[in-house]
């Protein structure tokens, strides 16, 4: 009660009081310049967030209240469409808010995050617990059909009381409360989750003092080392930073197995050292925490809430597909563990194969199988060739081209970050698309998109911006960006989502691009890596940066059939991952020990003893750093297998490029949103369901029996 009390003076406060301020607050000031208005990260200050995401917040609750008062008989316009209009200002700052907590991350930050993340949560459930205005929303989804509503407003009705019901909008005031409480607790875990995580990324590296701790490293990766160390103030020496991007080529490369494993035990082990950034009793607290409110909310487990408005519905049929897969893959893995352990045996290296082995020897069991050297395809790989070639692709396949924007006409966040401008067939405006490919210190490690500003027309047209968001290592002054095979299907991948945000055609914003099942969302960005093994992008965009060549046919004809190999490793180091979420979030309020769990659960697996989860509980930021992929990681295979199948939908008809089927998956895929139901969406596609035949296909596996 008297929190309740104290929160209501403060809304009252903030709304009296703030707008005073607010003059001098550039987070509250609709975005200005050109293309409607952009961000401006020019005029930002980290202490301007706190006081503008608090005075956002009580406009949208006293919008929220108005709506609830309302006296006239609830209406789409005057309840579904009001809320979609009354978070306008707290969109935008937080927005920015997200950028700065992705890219920028300092210590003056990570003290308004820890502080602000409780606050948001609690004013999240002030929303969902305002009866009157949940009562207003029931009433006008419980009588969509009858009244003249369109398919896209009846979706958009459902979703807004469907969000809100499964939010606790129905509990009573004793589960309200409690309910609130643990959201805020949550909120508090999760920062305090990713921040350790940061804190340990930025904080570490395996230096290297001698040139042969080098050997076998190509000259690209020994230079980002060499940078990697003098901004870490040891000039002269090398380091091997904490993140993926740096690790990864180290493992694959590096003739030194001591150091290998060194280099492995750092990275696989971040948030689990014990002291002040280890992220095991948060990770526990996390767990119990949602399982209580799974409970309070009517569902037995945090696998079953999550699961129920995605496209598996039940966490059975997510575990089936991954059972379904796990077997073959296993196998594979053993397959590839004899190659390599055979390699090894006739180098008389006397070593049993180990995980910080894995990369090293499948990169020479893919020379001798393949003669594929990952070496010899990387100088071809120009992170500014390849950005061309996606957008080849977004213009073949769907009419967008993009133009550099000048200059200082749209500030930016960092200077490493450009802008362009996105345009349709007809030459309208669409969108803005920022990129910001480099690693550096306060940004969370891999990739990632990110949607500034949605698509939407409900009080006119509003072009989206979206960002692709990068660790790559960035090279020294007037070289190119060179990148492994791996990171340029990642670069596709993210920019498969950027499309999916600047492709939407819808009118309500909480419909618009990527807002859509998070089983769903990666069939977009999955299916958009397979243009970049296509001939037209690499015969086009895959150039050597020392003589300036196209890449050798022959060269991508060893690509296309190496195209299978490694996917035993690629997919039981994904699918543990997925498959430890998922029996997380299945044991209810059982206590959970992380280490102990992750052991139990992969011996019972069978897990392969040369590979580990590409993503450990305490680091595992999908899990952890919010609710977002808890009980779905799984979601990432769910994708593949649309997405395996989509792309048959080309090779069935005239290939990569055929102009209907591509036009069929803008429409019905990129474009619609969440307007109509996934499975339907889909099926207007491909013109059946799905199956898994097709992803089996794509990994090189026996299909299922």
């Amino acid at each position: 009660m008297i929190r309740g009390i104290m929160r209501t003076f403060l809304a009252v406060w903030i709304t009296l009081i703030m707008p005073l301020a607010a003059v001098a607050n550039p987070l509250l000031e609709p975005w200005a310049g050109p293309f409607g208005g952009v961000p401006a990260f020019d005029r930002v200050r980290v202490t301007d967030f706190e006081p503008a995401i608090e005075t956002a917040m009580a406009e949208q609750l006293a919008a929220i209240d108005r709506i609830a008062a309302d006296a006239a008989p609830p209406t789409f316009d005057n309840t579904i469409a009001a809320f979609e209009r009354s978070s306008r200002t707290l969109d935008r700052v937080l927005a920015v808010y997200g950028v700065a907590g992705s890219n920028l991350s300092d210590a003056a930050f990570q003290e308004v995050e820890r502080r602000m993340a409780p606050r948001l949560a609690a004013f999240q459930d002030r929303i969902v617990q305002n009866r009157a205005f949940f009562d207003r929303v029931a009433r006008v989804h419980e009588s969509a059909d009858a009244t003249a509503l369109s398919p896209e407003q009846r979706r958009a009705a459902w979703l807004l009381f469907t969000n809100l019901a499964r939010a606790g909008a129905r509990l009573g005031p004793a589960d309200q409360a409690e309910l609130a409480a643990i959201n805020e607790q949550l909120a508090e875990l999760h920062t305090a989750f990713a921040q350790n995580v940061l804190r340990e990324e930025d904080g570490s590296a395996v230096f290297l003092d001698a040139e042969g701790d080098l050997a076998g490293l190509p000259e690209s990766a020994r230079r980002a080392a060499a940078e990697a160390a003098e901004a870490r103030g040891k000039a002269g020496t090398w380091a091997i930073p904490n993140t993926r991007s740096s690790v990864e080529p180290f493992l694959t490369f590096a003739d030194r197995r001591d150091l290998r494993e060194k280099v492995w035990q750092m990275f696989v082990d971040r948030g689990d050292h014990g002291g002040a950034t280890d992220n095991n009793e948060n990770a526990t607290k996390i767990l119990a925490l949602r399982a209580r409110r799974a409970k309070l909310l009517g569902f037995p487990t945090h696998a079953h809430w999550r699961l129920e408005d995605s496209m598996a519905k039940t966490p059975t049929r997510a575990v089936e597909l991954m059972e379904a897969v796990w077997r073959p893959a296993v196998q594979r893995v053993r397959e590839e563990v004899a190659d390599m352990q055979a390699l090894a045996d006739a180098e008389h290296a006397g070593i049993t194969i180990a995980p910080w082995d894995y990369r090293y020897y499948a990169e020479k069991v893919r020379k001798a199988k393949y003669d594929l050297d990952e070496a010899e395809v990387t100088p071809y790989l120009q992170l500014d060739r390849l950005r061309d070639g996606m957008f080849f692709v977004a213009e073949r396949l769907f009419g967008l081209t993009f133009a550099p924007v000048a200059e200082g006409v749209v500030p930016v966040f960092h200077p490493d970050v450009r802008v362009w401008e996105v345009r349709d067939r007809s030459g309208a405006t669409v969108g803005l698309w920022y990129f910001d490919p480099y690693a550096r210190t306060g940004k969370r490690s891999g990739a990632w998109m990110s949607d500034y500003r949605s698509q939407e027309r409900l009080d006119g047209p509003v072009i989206p911006i979206v960002s692709n968001n990068c660790n790559f290592v960035k090279p020294p002054p007037g070289e190119p960006a060179l990148v492994s095979w791996d990171d340029a299907t990642t670069l596709f991948h993210e920019f498969g989502h950027a499309l999916h945000g600047l492709c939407s055609d819808v009118t309500y914003p909480s419909l618009a691009g990527t807002r859509v099942a998070r089983d769903y969302v990666e069939l977009p960005s999955q299916v958009l890596e397979h243009w970049l093994s296509t001939p037209e992008v690499l015969g086009r965009f895959a150039i050597h940066c020392g003589t300036g060549a196209p890449i050798p046919a022959e060269l991508v004809a060893k690509i296309r059939r190496a195209e299978t190999f490694n996917a035993g490793f690629r997919t039981v180091e994904f699918l543990a991952s997925a498959i430890v979420d998922m029996k997380l979030h299945l044991a209810g309020d059982e206590p959970i020990d992380p280490g102990r769990f992750e052991r139990q659960t992969l011996e019972t697996l069978g897990m392969p003893a040369e590979i580990v989860m590409r993503h450990r509980i305490p680091h595992f930021l999908h899990l952890f750093a919010d609710d977002g992929y808890s009980a779905g990681y799984y979601s990432y295979l769910w994708a593949d297998t649309l997405t395996a199948d989509a792309w048959e939908a080309f090779t069935e008809a005239e290939g990569p490029w055929d102009a209907a089927v591509a036009e069929r998956l803008r429409r019905h895929i990129f474009s619609a949103g969440n307007t109509v139901d996934p499975e339907d969406g889909y099926r207007a596609f491909r013109g059946r369901d799905p199956t898994i035949d097709a992803l089996m296909r794509k990994r090189g596996f026996a299909p299922p029996r």
